[in-house]
């Protein structure tokens, strides 16, 4: 099965973010791909959250994703969404992936469970959960020979999501990004690949890259690991563009039978803290 990691620099148009998508996705659909990954907030990478209240969409016949349900029956293959904003009852939004099959229908959903929230020494609080409310349940969805695990971003700071994932029978794991250049430079590599390895998976991650018009960068360097933790496909820059790599469901045998780790895990009991 071949899998494609599409790369892009989103704005704050949709329907221009929608139209450098277009053409990244025939490119994977042409080197055969089955299933293509698209970058976190795919659709509108937003200066702030009046800028975001104002252009995002509700769920329900939304624009944007009612033309990728064409595009994935045009090309016929999976599109993975990797997200975008929804606006939701509390004045919040959903930081939600959603996949559509070749059909064009919509497979599944996924919205992002951990948020960042962060105090950091000389700069100002940086607080996710004021614009975005964490989802709450783990999803997983056939794909194919194997069996596809939802996160996205700083959930690939958290294994036990890829856990839970991993013992429900997902088999790739894809991570939507968009990684600031410094924590991408420091970390990118070392957590998907730890992602692969501890779970026996294939991880593939499509990211944000370059200079945005919101005044953010991004890190780049799309990637997918196979379940030895191994980097079998890279772009290594921060440029749009396509990786596409085929993927073989028996290294994922092989590798939980190496090592079993998935198995051997074992229940314990947490330290008192009162000791």
């Amino acid at each position: 099965m071949k899998i494609a990691a599409i790369q892009m620099c989103s704005g704050l148009d949709p329907a221009v973010n929608l139209a450098a998508l277009e053409p990244l996705l025939a490119e994977a659909a042409a080197q055969g791909a089955s299933y293509a990954l698209t970058p976190e907030v795919t659709m509108i990478f937003p200066e702030n959250r009046d800028q975001l209240k104002s252009v995002a969409a509700p769920f329900e016949g939304h624009p944007q994703l009612a033309a990728v349900g064409d595009l994935a029956r045009q090309h016929d293959m999976h599109i993975h969404i990797g997200s975008l904003p929804i606006p939701l009852a509390d004045g919040r939004f959903a930081n939600r992936s959603v996949l559509f099959g070749p059909d064009g229908a919509q497979r599944a959903t996924y919205d992002k469970i951990h948020l960042f929230d962060a105090d950091i020494a000389g700069l100002n609080a940086y607080r996710e959960s004021a614009t975005y409310k964490g989802g709450e349940k783990a999803v997983i969805a056939p794909l194919g020979d194997f069996t596809l695990g939802f996160s996205i971003c700083y959930d690939m700071r958290y294994p036990r999501l890829y856990n839970v994932l991993a013992n429900a029978g997902a088999s790739l794991m894809a991570v939507p990004a968009a990684f600031t250049v410094p924590t991408g430079q420091a970390h990118w590599h070392v957590l998907l690949r730890a992602r692969a390895i501890e779970t026996g998976s294939y991880v593939i991650a499509a990211a944000q890259g370059g200079s945005h018009a919101n005044g953010r960068s991004t890190y780049g360097h799309s990637l997918i690991v196979d379940p030895w933790g191994k980097v079998i496909a890279e772009l290594d820059h921060d440029r749009p563009g396509v990786l596409v790599a085929e993927i073989d469901p028996a290294a994922v045998t092989e590798a939980r039978q190496r090592v079993p780790a998935l198995a051997n895990a074992r229940d314990f009991a947490a330290p008192d803290l009162h000791d």
